[in-house]
C-alpha cells in the first residue's frame, strides 16, 4: 500500500542511526520532480581506530567521496541524506531488509523482509552476499550441494557470480528508470552455461515492484537446450529465453535495458559492446577475457613509440600492456559514444585473472574534445585500430567530426 513519503522516510531514520543493526544503506535514483545532488549515497557504520563512525560515501558522475562522521553528528548527516530527492532506498540491517521506492505520484512503496545473521563492524568486513548459498538456482546449476552449502570446487564460480551482481546493483536503478512500468529486459551475450544469466534472474526476481525478462544468447545449440531445460525446472520459463545466434548478428524483438558480456573471448567482447551500443542499451557490463587481437598487432610491429620499446620488447610485458591498452580503448570508445564508463576490479584475482569490468551507463552527453584528441594520439603512436572501431565506424564518425 502507498504510504505518505515523509512518514515513510522518517521510519527509516531509526534503522540508519542504529549502529548495532545497520549493515548497509543505499540511496539512489531520482524522483519524478527533482534530482539529488549525488547520483548515489551509501551509509554504513564502521569501527576505525578513532572509534565507531557513520561512513557516508557519495558518488557523482566521475568519482566517490567518503567521510566518516562521529556518532554525535550522525543524526544531522542522516537527515541531510534523507532530505535529498532520491527515488529509491535499500537498507540491510542484521534482522531486516527494507526497500523503499518513491512512486510517480510522490508516495512511498515500502517492502520489509526479515533476515538473520550478525554484522561485523570492521572497516574491511566480509560483504553481505547477493545470493545466499542455499538459493535454489545455485543447487540446480551445481554450485551448491543438497545441504545448501557452496561446493569447495565451485567456490570461485559462486564468488564470481556474487561479485558481478554486486557490480550490477549500483546501476540497476538507472536501468529500471529506463524500463518504466515495462519489464526490465536483460540480455547476456555469450552466456554459455548461463551461471550469470540465472544468477541475475534469481537476484532481480527478489526486487520489489520489478518485472523482468532475461535473455541468454550463445552460438551453441547445446547451451540453449540445457539452459531452457534448467529454466523450466526453476519455473522461470515465462520470464527467461535463450537464443542460439552469434553475438555480432543477434536480433531481439525489443532492445534490452541491460547487456551483460562475461568473459566473451578476445574480439567477441567487442562484438558484444558494439551490439549493446547499437541497441542503445542504457546499461552495459562487460568483463573481457583474452585480448589476443591487439597483442598480435603490437607484436608484429618492427618499432614502438618511445620510450615504450623497453616494455614492448618483452613478450610477457607486451601481452599485459596490450590487455590494459585494449580495455582502455574500449572504455574510451564508449565515452565518445555517450556513455559514462567505470573500469573496476569486480572480483579478486585469486578467483579469476580476468577480473576487469567495464561498467557503462548511457548519458547521451557530447564527447569531450580532449578525450577524442588523446584517443587519436594513442592510436596514431601505436599505429593500431582497436577491434571495436570498425564495428562502430558509422557511430564514431558521427561523434568525432
Amino acid at each position: 500500500m502507498p504510504q505518505n513519503l515523509p512518514t515513510a522516510l522518517d521510519s527509516l531514520r531509526a534503522s540508519l542511526l542504529d549502529a548495532d543493526r545497520l549493515v548497509r544503506a543505499v540511496a539512489s535514483g531520482r524522483r519524478r520532480s527533482a534530482t539529488p545532488r549525488f547520483r548515489r549515497t551509501e551509509l554504513r557504520w564502521v569501527d576505525l581506530r578513532a572509534g565507531r563512525r557513520l561512513q557516508v560515501v557519495t558518488y557523482d558522475e566521475q568519482q566517490s567521496f567518503t567521510r566518516n562522521v562521529a556518532a554525535d553528528e550522525a543524526g544531522a548527516a542522516v537527515d541531510e541524506v534523507l532530505a535529498e530527492p532520491y527515488g529509491n532506498w535499500h537498507i540491510d540491517t542484521t534482522d531486516e531488509e527494507i526497500q523503499l521506492r518513491v512512486t510517480k505520484k510522490g508516495d512511498a512503496q515500502v517492502h520489509r523482509a526479515g533476515r538473520t545473521g550478525g554484522v561485523d563492524r570492521s572497516h574491511d568486513r566480509r560483504k553481505a552476499r547477493m545470493l545466499e548459498p542455499d538459493d535454489p538456482f545455485l543447487a540446480e546449476v551445481g554450485i551448491s550441494g543438497p545441504d545448501g552449502r557452496v561446493k569447495p570446487s565451485r567456490s570461485a564460480k559462486y564468488r564470481q557470480v556474487d561479485e558481478f551482481l554486486r557490480a550490477f546493483a549500483p546501476v540497476l536503478d538507472r536501468a529500471h528508470e529506463e524500463a518504466g512500468s515495462a519489464p526490465l529486459r536483460v540480455t547476456d551475450l555469450g552466456c554459455g552455461n548461463a551461471y550469470l544469466t540465472f544468477g541475475a534472474h534469481a537476484w532481480l526476481d527478489r526486487q520489489p515492484d520489478l518485472k523482468i525478462n532475461v535473455t541468454g544468447v550463445d552460438v551453441k545449440e547445446q547451451s540453449r537446450t540445457r539452459n531452457e531445460e534448467l529454466a523450466e525446472r526453476l519455473g522461470w520459463s515465462s520470464t527467461m529465453a535463450f537464443v542460439r545466434e552469434p553475438i555480432a548478428s543477434v536480433e531481439l524483438d525489443q532492445r534490452p535495458h541491460v547487456v551483460f558480456a562475461l568473459h566473451a573471448c578476445d574480439t567477441a567482447t567487442d562484438d558484444a559492446l558494439a551490439r549493446a551500443v547499437r541497441w542503445d542499451a542504457p546499461v552495459i557490463l562487460a568483463a573481457p577475457c583474452c585480448h589476443h587481437d591487439l597483442q598480435r598487432r603490437i607484436g608484429r610491429a618492427t618499432s614502438w613509440p618511445q620510450p615504450y620499446g623497453l616494455l614492448a620488447r618483452h613478450g610477457i610485458l607486451r601481452e599485459r600492456f596490450a590487455d590494459v591498452l585494449t580495455d582502455a580503448f574500449r572504455a574510451t570508445v564508449l565515452r565518445i559514444l555517450g556513455y559514462r564508463v567505470e573500469v573496476i576490479e569486480f572480483v579478486d584475482s585469486a578467483h579469476t585473472p580476468r577480473n576487469t569490468l567495464l561498467r557503462a551507463v548511457r548519458t547521451g552527453g557530447a564527447p569531450d574534445p580532449a578525450t577524442i584528441a588523446e584517443y587519436r594520439r594513442m592510436t596514431d603512436e601505436w599505429n593500431v585500430e582497436p577491434a571495436l572501431v570498425p564495428r562502430l565506424r558509422q557511430e564514431l564518425d558521427t561523434r568525432m567530426k
